[in-house]
């Protein structure tokens, strides 16, 4: 906003000239350019924009509902992405508890509404405790790549070593995100996976253990949808290089699956998306963080942690903070993380799901998508030219092997999608050495029909392709 303004812009705050004025004064500045002068005047635009008329709030409702229009959704199509955002079953109290207004209007918590948020936070942390076998549960970070970067930071800081070590099957794009939180402080290094069963290389583990290793980081199931059976020789290991051993997990997996915490894991992590919140395209992701309660972990959580004590009057508990001092929200820029914005509201729609669910509910989910995910999978490969790139037991995701077909993942997603069908993700950029593979997505919302008719159009597809001729 140019200084010569002398009004106050209705949707800008601070822009009063009387307040703006004041807060430059306080800051030692005369101008709200000066606030710009590290940026280079190259890259400034230094000309009005070029804007078409402001639309009323009918024609701009038309105009965004217009652009929306042109997506396409899992509710439109029979989907079998995943991937790291995947198509569950929500019961609808989780949506009608997570938009009352005692939870929904509450940026951070503070300054709004906040009956029982506190204690809503704490049953939540109980609940995922339990699932994981773990005491301590934080308040959701942003997602799982958070999550993973954060529990290798506080490795980093407990060991006071900077290397971390991530088996090459971990989701590239996460990679990326933990190369780029950890850089400043940590190194990354890949240790290989067997490429027949998908699994950790345990000979290229032990080549890469070393006294600089903080952490190894691991995943079960993993991106690939691999069942990492190792894990307590994993564990070992890294226990034998007096290392941290990192578990990222899906939580959905556990009510059939082992909970790290029994095979060694100090740090568990993972995405709460499972449990109760609906696939978004940019949001609906949550990140946990779960350890021991043991101080040298508690201590080096960045986020908040919500505990009970009793208060003055006697019989009476009240829910809050658990040491606040070690937060960046108390500490600031001495933080050993800023944390901002948690998604505290996700965490209170994880803990509907696990209270209604329960562990008999949790187990019957686990063992459904099991069924169904290794029924579809067994169908696929028995389409001429389709086979399982792994070996490897696997949870709800699989990848299909696409190169003895003729054809690219993306035409066959192409062909599938003119008979309303999302096919897998396709693996082929991240993955080139594998050629053309799909990473496939089966849940407990999948029918028997549903698998069965993608086994139809994809046997369909491949006959009509060169393969089939």
């Amino acid at each position: 906003m140019a200084d010569n303004r002398t009004y106050a812009h209705p949707y800008i705050p601070n822009t009063v000239p009387e307040v703006r004025d004041a807060m430059l004064k306080e800051i030692g500045l005369t101008s709200m350019d000066q606030l710009h002068d590290a940026i280079p005047e190259s890259l400034k635009l230094n000309r009005e924009m070029n804007l078409p008329p402001a639309m009323n709030e009918y024609e701009l409702r038309r105009h965004i509902d217009g652009l929306l229009a042109k997506n396409k959704h899992g509710a439109d199509y029979l989907n079998f992405l995943g991937a790291g955002c995947w198509q569950h079953f929500i019961p609808a109290v989780c949506d009608e508890i997570n938009q009352r207004s005692e939870f929904v209007t509450a940026y951070a918590g503070e300054p709004y509404e906040d009956h029982g948020r506190f204690q809503a936070l704490f049953e939540y942390q109980s609940l995922l405790a339990e699932l994981v076998d773990m005491d301590v549960v934080n308040v959701p970070t942003f997602d799982w790549a958070q999550a993973a970067s954060t529990a290798i930071r506080m490795a980093g800081r407990i060991t006071g070593r900077k290397t971390a070590l991530l088996p090459r099957s971990v989701d590239p794009d996460k990679a990326a995100i933990i190369r780029n939180y950890c850089t400043p402080v940590m190194e990354i290094q890949y240790v290989e996976i067997d490429p027949v069963s998908g699994r950790i290389d345990l000979n290229d583990l032990r080549s890469k253990l070393s006294n600089d290793i903080a952490a190894v980081y691991f995943e079960n199931p993993g991106y690939l949808g691999i069942i990492e059976d190792q894990g307590a020789e994993i564990s070992e290991l890294a226990h034998g290089a007096n290392a941290v051993s990192i578990v990222g997990v899906d939580p959905i997996s556990l009510g059939v699956l082992e909970p790290p915490g029994r095979y060694g894991a100090d740090i568990i992590c993972g995405d709460l998306q499972p449990l109760g919140m609906h696939m978004n395209y940019g949001g609906g992701q949550a990140g946990f963080i779960a350890t021991r309660d043991e101080e040298k972990y508690v201590m080096e959580y960045p986020s908040r942690l919500f505990g009970i004590v009793p208060t003055e009057a006697e019989g009476e508990y009240g829910f809050g903070d658990v040491a606040y001092e070690r937060t960046s929200f108390a500490l600031r820029e001495k933080g050993k993380e800023s944390v901002g914005t948690q998604t505290a509201l996700w965490g209170i729609t994880a803990g509907v799901y696990l209270s209604l669910l329960g562990p008999v509910g949790m187990q019957e989910v686990g063992g459904t998508i099991i069924q169904k995910s290794h029924y579809a999978a067994k169908q696929l490969a028995e389409v001429p030219g389709v086979s399982l790139r792994f070996s490897g037991a696997f949870f709800k995701e699989f990848v299909v092997d696409f190169n003895e077909t003729g054809l690219s993942v993306a035409e066959i997603n192409q062909r599938l999608m003119e008979e309303g069908i999302f096919g897998g993700k396709d693996l082929s950029s991240a993955y080139p050495e594998w050629g053309q593979c799909a990473l496939y997505c089966v849940t407990e919302i999948h029918t028997q029909g549903d698998l069965d008719r993608l086994v139809e159009a994809l046997g369909s597809i491949v006959s009509t392709s060169s393969y089939g001729s």
